[in-house]
């Protein structure tokens, strides 16, 4: 998973089944015993048949109608909890309504369950075969963040999450009920889902049928809750490396036809992209792939894993818009790598056998930090970046993670993981100090490290791509999920480079470390210097405000607004913090140009800087004696070690990119 948020005026990238068989049995009809809860072990589970109507998205709702076998007696439905990927109790039960249950036509009384929020019981009469469920879905409007449960709806496209729109009895393991899934979509859109239609087993696009809902085929309740479906009035389906088996496509739905225009470089990458990952894992678990990608404006915008196909949300102009597309191109990359990583891969604890089974995060270093590796070096190898930008990315990270993070003074990184239910609806005010999810780019760096630390182990004859080969492979599969612990990532780096991975991982992750992990750039034969000129990643994430993080602590949006002050940097010390509003600098009204212009103009000066600062309505002028100028990070060569950095985004499998010259870049 990715979340996208504008804390340092960044596009900050922050991205449980036991089992999900390759061919699915086909499960009859059986009622439901509820009179004891292990009576999954003695009866067969249960087949549900699910019903959405769609044809009001526009109206930011959806219906759901469910059928659901039962023997009668006291009946407990659950209504999923802890999504998977999502690493919370994130389900969005506060946002259903008309929730209603009857057997034989007549109106069932039902109670929630008052300490799980997220369980119904329903008095069944005795000699009743089913019960008819029927909830609404009501989308969130304009909310930006939530992940699944942001906004996911507009007038022309939507994204169905079917997780939204099901409830399970319970009882049964997720992966042993099934399900027979169904979709009515306004006419004349079109849609993409890793979902198979009745009687297929690979993943589908088209057109809404004129004859009325799209049929699904029986499924575990697992692989429909796995497989979002795309939808749309502008929906483009492309087609990637034919010469790749299984297939791969993109299902691209955008609030207008313009939005969609692909550039052939662009395509080319993402050919690269599925090029480079199989090249890279050696093997792949899924029957085909989809990545399922939203442009808009108008939904929530993040990445989130699925084993066949991600939910990707980013702005309209993604394609069309050259700086938007440096800067989000990572995040295809990271949601494609969790089938392997996440999903083929994951960690034991959170292998959970239901969604109401609570999660516990503290490898996220591991899944998430690893993915976002692999994310950023394939997003190098297959072109979408070229290897400056790459660099770029990693010096901001080593800032962000080292003047950026006075917090990693108290806070371990574990802990970010441990507690990422916390922390990912922490907001970015004080992120410095407090920390936020950090496990994904500061656990790239570890990886990066231990990348390195392969390569000077084994002169170069080996890498974490032999890890890869190992974790995630050999044999391609299909959906299938094999879990791992703390020892067993321990012992395949062993099995790639003999080493005390246990104490190098420890050290980085388990104890409080003041420095960010940087040995691997450092090994790698770089080194990471500041100057007064922004390098190419700083300057477009800069368009939406200035990063001072290195120089007076601060950083702020074009309006001003603070978003942060670094704990103990000169701004904090000042008296500014997040909240505040720069209203004007050295007199004059604010403007992040002229805030650089300010600092560039104070290494000749003596005078302090000024700044006009509004808090709740008060104004006060604060001055801050600095002259040092702008300074923003960037990587250089070290000559005298061999460059092992640059080797770690070698193409193994792709065509070269032309990239558009920087300059031209707007």
């Amino acid at each position: 998973m990715r979340s996208f948020r504008f804390a340092l005026l960044f596009l900050a990238v922050v991205i449980a089944v036991p089992q999900l068989l390759a061919a699915e049995p086909k499960h009859p009809a059986k009622p439901i015993t509820q009179s004891t809860e292990a009576h999954a072990a003695t009866e067969p589970a249960p087949t549900l048949v699910l019903n959405v109507d769609a044809t009001h998205v526009t109206q930011n709702v959806f219906h759901m109608h469910e059928t659901i076998p039962v023997s009668g007696g006291p009946l407990t439905l659950y209504y999923p909890k802890w999504i998977p990927g999502e690493h919370m109790p994130s389900g969005p039960i506060a946002d259903t309504a008309g929730i209603t249950f009857t057997a034989d036509g007549k109106t069932l009384d039902w109670q929630r369950d008052k300490l799980d929020m997220f369980a119904y019981h329903v008095d069944v009469p005795k000699d009743a075969k089913s019960v008819e469920a029927t909830m609404d879905y009501l989308s969130p409007v304009q909310m930006p963040g939530g992940f699944s449960a942001g906004s996911s709806t507009t007038a022309k496209m939507a994204v169905l999450s079917w997780n939204q729109l099901v409830l399970y009895p319970k009882g049964w393991n997720y992966h042993e009920i099934h399900v027979i899934p169904s979709l009515t979509i306004p006419q004349g859109w079109h849609y993409g889902t890793a979902l198979p239609l009745k009687g297929t087993e690979t993943g589908t696009h088209g057109v809404a049928p004129e004859t009325g809902s799209i049929e699904f085929a029986d499924v575990s309740l697992t692989r429909m809750v796995d497989s979002p479906v795309i939808m749309g009035e502008h929906l483009l389906v492309v087609p990637l490396d034919k010469n790749l088996k299984p297939s791969h496509e993109m299902d691209i739905a955008a609030d207008s036809d313009a939005a969609l225009q692909m550039t052939p470089e662009q395509k080319q990458g993402f050919n690269n992209l599925v090029a480079e990952a199989n090249a890279l894992f050696q093997s792949h678990h899924y029957r085909d792939y989809h990545f399922l990608l939203s442009l808009s404006n108008h939904v929530a915008h993040f990445g989130l894993e699925h084993h066949e196909s991600d939910d990707s949300r980013t702005v309209e102009s993604f394609f069309t818009n050259p700086s938007g597309w440096i800067l989000s191109a990572a995040l295809l990359p990271h949601e494609y790598v969790h089938s392997w990583n996440g999903k083929y891969r994951r960690p034991y604890d959170l292998a959970t056998d239901n969604y109401d089974k609570p999660m516990q995060d503290d490898l996220l270093w591991v899944y998430e930090g690893l993915t976002e590796y692999f994310g950023y070096m394939l997003t190098a190898r297959s072109g979408m970046w070229t290897p400056q930008q790459w660099r770029d990315t990693y010096a901001d990270l080593a800032m962000t993670y080292s003047v950026g993070r006075p917090g990693r003074k108290w806070r371990p990184l574990v802990d970010t993981a441990t507690a990422a239910q916390l922390l990912y609806s922490g907001s970015p005010w004080f992120a410095n100090w407090r920390r936020g999810v950090d496990y994904y780019d500061e656990g790239a760096l570890i990886w990066l490290e231990a990348d390195i630390k392969i390569r000077q182990l084994t002169h170069d004859q080996k890498s974490i791509d032999d890890f890869a080969h190992i974790f995630y492979g050999p044999a391609s599969t299909g959906p299938i999920m094999k879990p791992y612990t703390f020892d067993d990532v321990v012992n395949t780096l062993n099995e790639v480079a003999p080493y005390d991975w246990s104490k190098f991982l420890r050290d980085r992750i388990y104890h409080v470390a003041p420095n960010a992990p940087l040995g691997g750039i450092e090994d790698g034969g770089w080194k990471i210097v500041y100057t007064d000129k922004p390098n190419q990643i700083d300057r477009l994430r800069e368009r939406g405000g200035i990063n001072c993080t290195a120089s007076i602590g601060l950083i702020a949006g074009r309006d001003g607004r603070i978003i942060d002050t670094m704990e103990d940097g000169l701004a904090f010390k000042a008296g500014m913090g997040p909240g505040m509003q720069i209203v004007a600098v050295n007199g004059r009204a604010y403007s992040p140009e002229r805030l650089y212009e300010a600092l560039e103009a104070g290494k000749t000066s003596k005078t302090p800087l000024e700044l006009l600062v509004e808090s709740d309505e008060y104004y006060k002028t604060y001055s801050i004696d600095y002259h040092d100028g702008p300074r923003y990070p960037h990587l250089v060569r070290n000559t005298s070690m061999p460059d092992l950095l640059d080797q770690t985004i070698k193409p193994l499998a792709s065509a070269p990119i032309q990239h558009q010259p920087e300059a031209e870049i707007q």
